[in-house]
């Protein structure tokens, strides 16, 4: 099942596909979806992610229901819709996570999943299921090692530079509020503030 969900969604547009167990970050209201299909899109290639993931995500759907399984699609981070069942899990289920979870990549030091080939430049959904699927081993911790440029680049110097381990999840890496002023502060890209020094900068799929 993991290979024909995985060719599917590749040749459909998705630039990486992952499979996780993610028995220990589920609420409660979630928690027989033990599973997650981690679905990533090279930011750089498609313009149009958020359309292109929930296609994605409306695909599988439809493949685990045919198949007889449950189901529950969380949406992009950049799609939510206030009010909604699923915005009420956000603070309660992250897709970084879930992408760790099933070996995609690590939480950088600038805060972002870190995938070895595409780097921070990945937009992430991601499908619960209790479909038996087999899952990959988590990564454990951040992988940048002594790199240190999104640290050094910050414009706002909100990037702490600690590094992320699955089993401190609560490390700061990240002044939230120092980056959202600063963001605010500069030149919006499509009406929304920005700053992207951290994800431009970033060695890791910089070559793509």
């Amino acid at each position: 099942m993991n290979e024909q969900i995985e060719n599917r969604l590749i040749g459909a547009g998705a630039s990486v596909v992952g499979f996780a167990d993610v028995t220990e970050i589920l609420d409660n209201k979630i928690s027989h979806l033990e599973k997650a299909i981690s679905i990533g899109i090279d930011r750089k290639l498609n313009e149009n992610t958020i359309h292109i993931l929930c296609g994605l995500q409306k695909q599988t759907a439809g493949y685990l229901k045919a198949q007889g399984f449950k189901y529950l699609r969380i949406p992009p981070d950049s799609d939510r819709v206030s009010g909604t069942f699923i915005s009420r899990l956000y603070p309660l289920f992250t897709h970084k996570i879930a992408a760790t979870c099933s070996g995609i990549g690590w939480i950088g030091k600038n805060g972002l999943l870190i995938n070895p080939v595409y780097g921070p430049r990945l937009s992430l959904a991601t499908v619960l299921t209790d479909a038996p699927l087999r899952t990959a081993q988590p990564i454990e911790s951040g992988r940048c090692g002594d790199c240190s440029l999104c640290v050094d680049s910050c414009p706002s110097k909100a990037i702490t530079g600690n590094t992320w381990k699955r089993c401190n999840p609560f490390i700061e890496l990240l002044h939230q509020e120092v980056c959202i002023s600063y963001k605010k502060k500069s030149r919006p890209v499509n009406g929304k503030p920005n700053c992207g020094l951290c994800i431009n900068i970033c060695p890791y799929g910089r070559d793509r």
